[in-house]
């Protein structure tokens, strides 16, 4: 059976290696995006069964990526979990309203994130 693939988009590098750490250990794969655009580029090469993807970044922010992410084809239902620090409720229905299915909001437990990977994944 394939692994389920993981596309991380986070402007922190630490960030992403820690998530990646963790995704390893839950036996799925992880690739990874420094920005919208890249995450735009890896998902039509990737084609990610789910996109964790960080609202504040620069060139395209995870608002706008979402929305492009929902208007192509290979991505317009993979399941997006968006995570941000700002997590007041216009923030968090920004989030809904660009088409997200999730939004977690930083800091998060581990336990948090894999309650939603797998409820996604599984």
């Amino acid at each position: 059976m394939r692994r389920k693939k993981v596309l991380l988009v986070d402007d922190s590098s630490t960030v992403l290696l820690l998530h990646q750490m963790m995704l390893m250990e839950l036996g799925y794969d992880a690739v990874t995006a420094r920005d919208g655009l890249e995450a735009l580029a890896r998902a039509e090469v990737e084609r990610p069964d789910l996109v964790f993807l960080d609202v504040v970044m620069p060139h395209l922010d995870g608002l706008e990526t979402c929305r492009a992410l929902r208007g192509r084809e290979p991505t317009r239902s993979t399941p997006i979990i968006l995570c941000s620090t700002r997590a007041e409720p216009r923030s968090v229905q920004a989030g809904f309203d660009s088409g997200c299915n999730d939004f977690l909001a930083k800091p998060f437990e581990g336990a948090e994130l894999t309650a939603l990977l797998r409820r996604y994944l599984d």
